[in-house]
């Protein structure tokens, strides 16, 4: 790990300044709202001019924001700063304009992170492909076990520009970010912070997967006491090599097999820490049982070790960590368990929208019966395939992109049984269940781990697991 002092941000006088925000939705009203408070001169960009947008332009333009619709690439005259939605790609022409002009640009976590306070509480931040709100919910259950007045925020819905503006008074955050937000937060500098894993994805708006990691990376960033990564994938461990960290900051590995000194891993069924003990050469302490976590699938462990690494860098003692754990009950569409039915077990994993994490879902059983497709978002699915094959006893596709899947299976999957439903209707899902009711045999799970996004058949992940759960409920009646 590099080392090197931090200093942190210059302050920034907003007042009287012209502060273009670009987008508006979720997090561009509130930063907009923020910035006028301030004293900003405020104009928002938006690419769109559907009903919602003028909606929110109407309430901001009550307040004295100068708001534009349907022209989001022009840079409007006389910008100091622009203030962005994550989700703008870094080539749009309001940015490559703002570049050339020497103006900064700030996403919404930075801005946040701008505008804390003197004595704010410090950020334990967690990055990934897959498992970044699981994780996060987890460290919020395990702070707020140790009695400290905690939040789980960031890309997890909450924003952060409200936990840090707000008049709640916190002690620690347990900070989701992506890897746009990343991208768009420069200064940012976290107490401690985790990279979960790594794998190919948002590489449309990335470039590269150099670039995505890159972006990922920024989480270790000045980070003053923790850099947590995953053994397993050696990537997070070279992002915590590269980056550069305050003095006596360590790296700290978590691991599903036995820990070596300064990493977290599992003994027996138990979660210990070989990391935040004296004599870590020698001694190692117990945290909390596998059966602990719920649900207990490998990929989740790895989860709970991630939050347990970050909750002790942060001087958590153990017994939270067990309290914390057993007091987490997982988001919905997250390796649910839905039912029985004649001895097939039904499980729901809508939110693996990518084969990274579809990968880490099939891990967890066996025998399966695997319910796949949808927008493939550019992702290819030979290595899904490959290392799952021995545990799938048959497959059922749906959606847009089913033929990928299909085809990888051919390649290295051909004795299983696949059944290939070409329709997009929302009833699909039912007929999906019943074909994998009618090659399930008692033992087997049938598992949604789609490996695809929704958005061909379903408004979102959480609607394909709810028609996946309402199938489900009709056989068993």
């Amino acid at each position: 790990m590099g080392s090197g002092q931090v200093t942190s941000s210059e302050p920034f006088e907003f007042q009287g300044k012209h502060v273009t925000v670009a987008g508006l939705g979720v997090s561009g009203v509130p930063a907009a709202k923020v910035l006028h408070g301030l004293g900003a001169h405020v104009t928002v960009v938006n690419d769109g001019d559907d009903a919602r947008a003028r909606a929110e332009a109407a309430e901001l333009e009550a307040l004295g924001v100068s708001v534009r619709l349907g022209d989001g690439a022009t840079l409007p005259e006389g910008t100091d700063l622009i203030v962005t939605a994550p989700g703008w790609k870094p080539d749009k022409p309001l940015f490559v304009a703002a570049h050339e002009a020497g103006i900064d640009i700030w996403g919404d976590v930075e801005l946040a992170w701008r505008l804390r306070g003197p004595d704010a509480a410090p950020w334990l931040a967690v990055t990934g492909t897959n498992g970044k709100t699981t994780t996060v919910q987890m460290l919020a259950s395990i702070l707020k076990a140790a009695g400290l007045r905690t939040a789980a925020v960031g890309n997890i819905g909450v924003s952060l520009l409200d936990a840090v503006l707000g008049e709640e008074q916190y002690d620690v955050l347990a900070v989701e970010l992506s890897s746009y937000q990343l991208h768009w937060a420069p200064s940012l500098r976290a107490h401690s912070a985790a990279v979960l894993n790594l794998a190919p994805d948002h590489l449309d708006w990335h470039g590269s997967m150099e670039a995505y990691a890159a972006d990922k990376g920024r989480i270790y960033e000045g980070n003053r006491v923790a850099c947590v990564y995953n053994v397993a994938d050696k990537a997070t461990e070279d992002l915590v090599r590269e980056a550069d960290v305050e003095e006596g900051c360590r790296a700290v590995g978590f691991t599903l097999g036995t820990p070596g000194p300064s990493q977290l891993g599992v003994v027996d069924g138990i979660l210990v820490d070989r990391a935040f003990v004296e004599n870590r050469q020698k001694n190692a302490q117990a945290l909390a049982e596998v059966s602990d976590v719920d649900p207990p699938a490998p990929h989740n462990i790895a989860n709970a070790l991630a939050a347990a690494a970050l909750a002790r860098a942060y001087g958590v003692p153990a017994a939270a960590v067990r309290d914390g754990l057993r007091a987490f009950t997982p988001d919905a569409h997250r390796i649910a368990h839905v039912a029985d039915v004649d001895g097939v077990a039904y499980v729901d994993d809508s939110k693996a929208t990518n084969t990274h994490a579809a990968q880490a879902s099939l891990a967890a059983y066996d025998s399966i019966v695997w319910i796949a497709g949808g927008l493939a978002k550019g992702a290819t699915f030979d290595e899904l395939v490959a290392k799952s094959a021995e545990r799938l006893r048959a497959v059922v596709l749906i959606g847009a992109d089913r033929a990928l899947i299909r085809e990888a299976l051919v390649r290295h999957a051909p004795e299983v049984p696949v059944v290939d439903l070409d329709r997009t209707d929302t009833g699909a899902m039912l007929a999906a269940v019943q074909e994998a009711r009618r090659l399930a045999v008692a033992g087997d799970t049938v598992l949604l781990a789609p490996a695809c996004a929704s958005m061909d058949m379903f408004v979102n992940y959480n609607k394909r697991g709810d028609a996946f759960a309402d199938a489900v409920r009709e056989l068993g009646a």
